[in-house]
């Protein structure tokens, strides 16, 4: 169900923005706050779930994600639906790391890499699954039945919680609990990805535009834009968290990050190789649904079924990957499946266009979902098969943070590059259409950016009974292939933290030891 939320959402943002009339920086927010408030709070929420119980936590964070979940779907604007996601992260923060630390403090042994393999066939299978489920809630439904199809199952889920879950907590003798670094965190992490998130629109350097937000007004005359400012205070802040954590530490206190968890070898890798992983992964899911249905022209329940075919990938590989685990170990499991993400990712790229089959597409997807069932199934274990059990939840929530801050910056980054893209790829586009005033094109480029293309399914669907007449068709076609070169863009960019992924699995790998590699 969390997972789910974390990627329900893409297929359906083009007909959310069409709805309450969002840009592409709101749309960015509603993916991005949801993952950004989850890797603010899932050290915290880790650490209480140690300290309180796993389970008590566990029940909670669903409580607080059915919630919000309710508020998502009543949202009438922009600004409710952001601070629905909010709340949804909230209590996906703490129903995350408490389900990946029960795990780990539970089972021993050989049934620890079976439960860690189907704990990470679920997060990956799911992951792919939420588009399909997206795609058809909004089809037959409506977009606001992806958040309401949470309350039956989140209830379900406390039902099973409270008959088969058993309660497991850590003997924490370390006094205190650390506020600070729950600040810092949050602060650091959220400057941050307000940073990549709103560069396009408020500008990079000099201000492009006028920002408020809880009473604070930056005016667009200002010297220097609020995304500088903000960005610097986010990585002070992560500075500060990481000095702030030491202290703790060496003053005998508690700390909501344990930084000697770093000085294992397959941690500190595994995470590193997570973090890049995620934001190729997740930034993949906020493109390329605005591209099948906007550049291509499917419903969105057509963009869910082509990209159901990572699903069905995910799902086969993850229920398979310990077979393969036990020929090549779990971290060359991981190396494995990323390096057919790789070849899948760069495949999918290479054949975008404005004119692509779908099938193709989704074929394509089926080997990236191939390699993702086999990667996401062993990486985890990997990453937590040398923290002691009485450090889980501090070790699961690392690991849990690190991929949620890898799916805030994957959505950050490549909705940037294909916002860049478009910027760059449209005007040329547009001058195959013949003469167009200078003021005509440049606001078909400014709509189609800030609507994150939903202004080329509304010229599809008007043909020549646009304000454009017997042209409208071809500007949709060029504003189409426009759309598709920036979406080349941002897949080649999400192979490159792929392949950055895949060189720190190799060395994961190499770090791993003859008795995490199988040897």
């Amino acid at each position: 169900m969390i997972v789910v939320d974390g990627t329900i959402v893409g297929v359906a943002l083009p007909v959310v923005i069409n709805d309450l009339g969002l840009n592409l920086t709101d749309a960015q927010w509603v993916n991005s706050a949801y993952s950004v408030i989850f890797a603010a709070l899932l050290l915290t929420a880790g650490r209480l779930g140690d300290r309180l119980g796993r389970r008590a936590v566990f029940i909670a964070g669903v409580l607080v994600f059915l919630a919000g979940s309710g508020l998502a779907a009543i949202a009438g604007s922009a600004a409710a639906l952001i601070t629905a996601r909010v709340v949804q992260g909230v209590g996906g923060a703490f129903v995350l790391p408490a389900t990946l630390s029960s795990v780990n403090a539970t089972f021993r042994g050989k049934d620890r890499v079976v439960a860690f393999a189907v704990w990470g066939a679920v997060i990956s299978g799911m992951a792919a699954v939420g588009p399909l489920l997206g795609g058809g809630l909004t089809t037959y439904a409506n977009w606001r039945w992806i958040f309401l199809v949470n309350i039956p199952i989140g209830v379900a889920v406390l039902a099973g919680a409270l008959l088969a879950v058993p309660e497991t907590k850590a003997t924490i003798t370390v006094p205190g609990l650390d506020v600070d670094g729950l600040q810092l965190s949050a602060i650091g992490f959220g400057g941050t990805i307000f940073a990549l998130i709103e560069g396009q629109q408020l500008g990079w350097w000099r201000p492009i535009s006028e920002f408020s937000v809880f009473g604070l007004h930056w005016p667009r005359h200002a010297p220097v834009s609020a995304v500088p400012v903000t960005g610097l205070i986010g990585l002070v802040a992560l500075v500060l968290f990481v000095v702030w954590e030491r202290h703790r530490a060496r003053g005998g206190r508690s700390a909501i990050l344990d930084l000697s968890l770093f000085a294992i070898p397959t941690f500190s890798w595994g995470n590193l190789t997570a973090l890049t992983v995620a934001i190729g992964e997740f930034g993949l899911l906020l493109v390329l649904p605005l591209f099948l249905v906007n550049a291509i022209g499917l419903s969105t329940m057509g963009a869910g079924l082509v990209l159901a075919a990572m699903a069905l990938g995910a799902f086969a590989s993850g229920a398979g990957a310990r077979h393969v685990a036990a020929v090549l170990g779990p971290p060359g499991t991981v190396v494995a499946g990323l390096a057919l993400e790789v070849i899948g990712v760069l495949a999918v790229a290479a054949t975008v266009s404005a004119i692509v089959s779908p099938w193709l597409v989704a074929a394509l997807l089926a080997v990236y979902g191939t390699g993702l069932g086999l990667a996401s199934a062993q990486l985890t274990g990997t990453v937590l098969v040398d923290i002691p059990a009485e450090k889980s939840g501090q070790g699961s929530a690392t690991q849990s943070t690190v991929r949620q801050l890898g799916a805030a910056l994957g959505a950050a980054i490549l909705g940037a590059v294909l916002s860049i893209g478009l910027a760059h790829n449209l005007p040329h586009r547009l001058e195959s259409v013949g003469y167009l005033p200078p003021a005509a094109t440049q606001g078909l480029v400014t709509a189609t950016r800030d609507s994150a293309g939903g202004t080329i399914s509304g010229l599809r669907a008007q043909g020549e009974r646009s304000g454009f007449g017997v042209t409208g068709p071809r500007i949709t076609t060029a504003l189409s292939e426009g759309f598709a070169d920036a979406t080349r863009a941002a897949l080649f960019t999400a192979a490159g933290f792929l392949v950055l992924g895949l060189i720190g699995s190799t060395v994961l790998r190499a770090r791993s030891g003859r008795k995490d590699t199988g040897a």
